[in-house]
């Protein structure tokens, strides 16, 4: 069932997408194009340099064993899950396992996982933080017209109340709750229990991450604030590119609302259509052409795609890499370490026992 959702939402984005440039004019969308000219080398390599600093804001929130990876090499490992999110529809969760399932080939454990979800909370914020700080500045600005204003307004509540309950549910260790609640039922089975052996060592190492590192949670929060800026940079080079160069404010007003139509339309696949057209009804706000944002659109599809193909190479020479090392002493010690903590015939301490749980009251 949620394949055919996800498959639909690609038709209907695949249709909008193609009924958005036919009613535009393709020929002017190619004039628009072709008026960048090499123009276009830094709007693609933009998106690499947003990934690089994103790539920082990850990096804060990894343990010291994964903060000892070159940051070249945390980087590819960001770019495999960034391909994986772009062409897999996963909602944006396909992408963080792999991310997780790199990261644990060179130091296992629930630290792994804690990275990559910590960052994804970080990231959220970010990206809130920024949509919440510009749609102040809009509504009060910028004439909207009265249902995007009414939109932006009534949406951005919910978003950020769901934000909020991630990044608590992390802060306190409950991500697990309903999963530990079920295991101690009479009719958990043996794989509900391991499950909640696992999901309570991860929460344990969350708690561990926000009460002795929360520094590091901000800084990653800003760093991650920075690399979404750069998308103003690539609005205003673009506009000036097509000669019609604008404010910093309108710029930044731009992409702003760029992001706030990302943030409701995440679940869509590669977000085909919706990047788009969400773009045209930015630059028309501001007075610009359809056209040019279309042209927008497309050109920041070109450069996803573009850093897609290097996270799946990334992707591919990571896994080929583990494969010739084959799995580390301390993997094998933590995979035999956990099949004791599963298995109740070698578990001294039980079934139900969580050993994450012992460490702390």
């Amino acid at each position: 069932m949620s394949n055919r959702w996800h498959v639909a939402l690609l038709l209907l984005g695949l249709a909008f997408l193609v009924w958005l440039i036919g009613n535009i004019g393709l020929g002017e969308v190619w004039r628009q194009l072709t008026a960048l000219g090499w123009g276009i080398v830094p709007l693609l390599l933009g998106e690499g340099l947003a990934e690089l600093i994103h790539t920082m804001g990850w990096r804060r929130c990894l343990s010291a064993a994964h903060r000892k990876l070159s940051f070249f090499h945390l980087f590819r490992i960001r770019m495999a899950g960034y391909a994986i999110n772009y062409i897999t529809p996963t909602a944006a969760l396909g992408g963080e396992i792999s991310r997780a399932g790199l990261l644990a080939s060179v130091a296992p454990g629930p630290d792994a996982a804690c990275g990559v979800l910590v960052d994804k909370a970080c990231f959220a914020v970010g990206h809130l933080a920024i949509v919440v700080a510009g749609s102040i500045y809009i509504l009060w600005r910028v004439p909207l017209s009265p249902a995007l204003r009414l939109a932006m307004m009534i949406a951005i509540g919910p978003l950020a109340l769901g934000i909020v309950a991630f990044v608590g549910l992390q802060r306190y260790g409950k991500l697990g709750a309903l999963v530990r609640w079920m295991a101690a039922r009479p009719w958990g089975g043996k794989k509900l229990r391991s499950a909640a052996v696992q999901i309570t060592l991860l929460d344990n190492t969350f708690r561990d991450f926000y009460r002795e590192r929360p520094g590091d949670f901000g800084i990653s929060v800003c760093w991650h604030l920075v690399g979404f800026s750069v998308g103003i940079a690539q609005t205003w080079l673009f506009l000036t590119l097509v000669r019609q160069p604008p404010p910093i404010a309108a710029a930044a007003t731009a992409w702003i609302l760029g992001l706030w139509f990302d943030l409701l339309s995440f679940a869509i696949p590669m977000n085909v259509g919706a990047l788009e057209g969400s773009r045209v009804v930015a630059f028309k706000t501001l007075g610009y052409d359809a056209a040019q944002g279309a042209t927008f659109g497309l050109t920041m599809r070109m450069a996803q795609v573009c850093w897609t193909v290097f996270g799946l190479a990334s992707y591919a020479l990571l896994l080929r890499q583990q494969t010739i090392r084959g799995p580390s002493a301390e993997t094998q010690r933590a995979e035999e370490g956990r099949r004791k903590t599963i298995h109740p015939e070698t578990n001294t301490r039980g079934p139900h026992a969580f050993p994450a749980q012992s460490r702390r009251a």
